[in-house]
């Protein structure tokens, strides 16, 4: 469906956007990831052919270029901000873009707008905005969905119901690209994350493969806790304790494997610690700065 190749985007002379490659397939919902100021929003609004940049972006096969954006008729939007008229109805806001009635209605349907479509949107509470910001970003029936921090506002009854639009969609085919600092939200609809970091890509896989690569914490327990504990210090192993386990890498086993052999210590209990999604986050990121730092 989408399609970004080696994609550099600048401010003067200032490169925001580094060889960035990522592909959105059918629908997928692909998280975009990264710490404030990383370039997701600058990322999503290239895509949009907001901002000029050099590389290659292709939507179902037909390349987006400075002077052609004919691609993009099939993608719906909400960045930043939603982009409506403070002083007409939502309705009236929603009637700008839609070239469907019927799809329109069932879209203020599914997000249970009815209540408050026909008011004036100057009105709106920063949660109803944003309902109507998303709502026109469904409009027309999109091949491809672009939405920023589009959890922003809403309580939790909108949380979930967004969660389960996008759900519905992406299963009829529509792929979405969506950033969020709420991971939690993110995580139950997302099928491929794509990490980001000072522009860069330093992450990008389905999230079965993500949370595959970063799961490499592992948690033991023994018949003689003190003595391991003491063992495994007197062998230089680097380990945390979190309750009555002691926590220790992957590439550790081995070693501690033999030790508690050696030492007449029973292995009771190992098994794979789980991390939180963001906890997985958090640590691709302090890995890859510190990468960085040693180069």
């Amino acid at each position: 469906m989408l399609e970004l190749s080696n994609v550099n985007t600048f401010i003067g002379r200032r490169k925001i956007i580094n060889n960035v490659s990522f592909t959105v397939k059918d629908g997928s919902v692909v998280g975009l990831i990264g710490p404030n100021g990383a370039g997701k929003t600058t990322i999503m609004k290239t895509i949009l052919g907001l901002t000029k940049f050099t590389g290659v972006i292709t939507l179902n096969g037909k390349e987006i270029t400075e002077n052609n954006h004919s691609p993009l008729t099939k993608v719906g939007a909400l960045i930043e901000h939603p982009a409506i008229y403070p002083f007409l109805t939502g309705l009236e806001n929603l009637k700008l873009y839609s070239s469907n009635k019927i799809d329109m209605m069932n879209i203020v349907e599914q997000l249970k707008m009815n209540a408050y479509i026909d008011l004036k949107a100057k009105g709106y509470s920063l949660g109803m905005k944003q309902k109507l910001g998303i709502a026109i970003a469904l409009l027309n029936k999109p091949r491809l969905v672009i939405l920023d921090e589009p959890m922003n506002g809403l309580d939790i009854e909108a949380t979930i119901l967004v969660r389960k639009i996008i759900k519905q969609y992406s299963s009829s085919g529509t792929s979405f690209l969506i950033s969020s600092h709420i991971l939690g939200e993110l995580e139950k609809v997302m099928t491929a994350v794509v990490l980001i970091s000072d522009g860069r890509v330093i992450t990008n896989c389905s999230i079965e493969e993500f949370e595959k690569i970063n799961n490499q914490q592992y948690q033991l327990y023994t018949e003689n806790m003190p003595k391991t504990l003491q063992s495994l210090n007197d062998y230089n192993i680097n380990f945390s304790q979190s309750s009555n386990h002691i926590v220790v890498s992957r590439g550790a086993l081995s070693s501690i494997q033999k030790i508690l052999y050696q030492n007449n210590i029973l292995l009771l209990e190992l098994k794979l610690q789980q991390p939180s999604f963001e906890d997985l986050v958090v640590t691709s990121l302090k890995n890859h700065r510190g990468s960085q730092d040693e180069k």
